[in-house]
Formats: C-alpha cells, sequence, structure tokens
C-alpha cells in the first residue's frame, strides 16, 4: 500500500497570515502518516518572517517538516523575491532519483512551476513520478498551464509507468479533468471512489473542488479530505490524502 497526502500550506501561515502555524502544521503532516507528501506554498526564505518571528525555523520550510520522517525532499521555488523565495515541494520515505522545476508562469504577478520528481517506490518495478503542481487562478492561464503539463508528461514520462499529479489545481470549473484525464490515462482519485473532485477550499467549511489528486497505474483504495478544525486553523486549503495498492 502506498499513502499520499497533497495541501496548500499557505507559506505556513493561518487564513488571512493572522498566526504563524509552521509548528502546528509539521504536527498535522505527521498525523497524516503519507509515504510521499505534495506541498505547495512553501517557504523556502524569508529574512523578514525569520526576523519577526521568535520560532520561525532556521531551515527552509520543506526540510523542517520532513525533518525525522521523510528523508527525501525536492523543492522548486516559483516565486522570487528580495527577502526569499517560495514553491512547491515533494517530501518521501522512498528515495528521490530526479528532480526538475518547470516554469509554467504566464503572468508576470503570478509565478508557477510544476515540481516533477521520480521516486523509487518498494514494489514498483519502475520509478513512480509525481508531479506537484500549484496553477493559476486565471482561467486562460490554467488552461496554458494543463496544456503544458500534458506536454512535459508526454514528453518525459514513459507511457506505461505509473503516475500521481497532485497539488492546488485552482480549478473553479473543473477543466483539468477534461483537458488532462483523458490525454494522460489518469483517474481523479474521489472519481475513483464514485465521489465528485473533492471540495478543499476553504478549508473551514468548503465550497470550491480547488485541490486534486489525479493518478495512473495505481489503484485507489481510499481518499479524504482533511477539512474544520485543526486543519482549519493551520491553512485556507483543506488537506488531501489517498492510499493507493501497487499494481
Amino acid at each position: 500500500m502506498l499513502s499520499i497526502a497533497t495541501w496548500n500550506i499557505h507559506k505556513g501561515f493561518s487564513q488571512f497570515n493572522r498566526r504563524m502555524m509552521v509548528h502546528e502544521l509539521r504536527e498535522r503532516l505527521r498525523a497524516l502518516d503519507a509515504d510521499i507528501v505534495f506541498l505547495q506554498e512553501v517557504q523556502g526564505r524569508h529574512e523578514h518572517h525569520a526576523t519577526n518571528h521568535d520560532n520561525w525555523p532556521a531551515e527552509p520550510q520543506h526540510e523542517f517538516l520532513a525533518e525525522g520522517v521523510w528523508a527525501n525532499h525536492a523543492y522548486g521555488h516559483n516565486m522570487v523575491y528580495d527577502h526569499g523565495h517560495h514553491g512547491n515541494a515533494i517530501l518521501s520515505r522512498f528515495p528521490i532519483l530526479t528532480s526538475h522545476n518547470q516554469d509554467v508562469t504566464r503572468l508576470r504577478f503570478e509565478k508557477r512551476g510544476l515540481l516533477h520528481s521520480t521516486i523509487a517506490v518498494p514494489g514498483l518495478a519502475t520509478p513512480l513520478h509525481c508531479v506537484c503542481a500549484h496553477l493559476s487562478l486565471f482561467g486562460r492561464s490554467r488552461r496554458h498551464q494543463l496544456l503544458a503539463l500534458a506536454t512535459h508528461i508526454e514528453a518525459h514520462v514513459p507511457h506505461d509507468a505509473p503516475l500521481i499529479i497532485a497539488g492546488d489545481f485552482n480549478d473553479w470549473r473543473g477543466r483539468a479533468c477534461e483537458l488532462i484525464t483523458p490525454r494522460l490515462g489518469l483517474s481523479e482519485v474521489f472519481a475513483c471512489t464514485n465521489t465528485q473532485p473533492s471540495r478543499s477550499f476553504p478549508a473551514a467549511l468548503p465550497i470550491f473542488r480547488l485541490d486534486r489528486i489525479y493518478a495512473r497505474g495505481l489503484r485507489t483504495e481510499a481518499c479524504a479530505v482533511h477539512h474544520g478544525l485543526p486543519w482549519s486553523a493551520i491553512s485556507d486549503h483543506a488537506a488531501l490524502s489517498a492510499q493507493f495498492s501497487l499494481p
């Protein structure tokens, strides 16, 4: 069995940036007990927060969150500014063999990327391809990014290789399923369990289906949305988790 989770962690701050929650975030992530974690809005560096918060971690957030549980991690910065940067991260209990961050930015003020890692999962004959995605808030940009994602997968992932794509798709209208699932042979994990894509935003009382997990070459056994307290006190997005059986 393989377990995964995805979460937009809002740079370690609660909704509306009221409180720094990175320590509570680490405890919640560990409670999920996932083998592989896909994270969006991960703060790689922020000099102002380090100065203003006494308990701000000394290391990048993905390293702080992974410490002692996920021995392997990859990070791709998307938004870079004078005092720091943030982006996507993948944490893994298993060896990460390769990692590449693809820039899919369409608007200068909204930097976006696709973090693609290959992971050696025990029980799989070939590496598992994992893509952590954070897409645009705007429909036209999001369509370009979904097509760029599909093109990237077709060019760099064997058609029969196991694949998981997870993250914050900002997919208000459900177009991702139309654009990439037939083309790439993917299934949306909540659809596999006879439910619609999960409502994940806002975390206190989810209305919008923004966060997704897509997979192929794996059998979905269970999936869940983690919303309400204590999750909603940590980030504005709910976390998603899924369990797969291996072929």
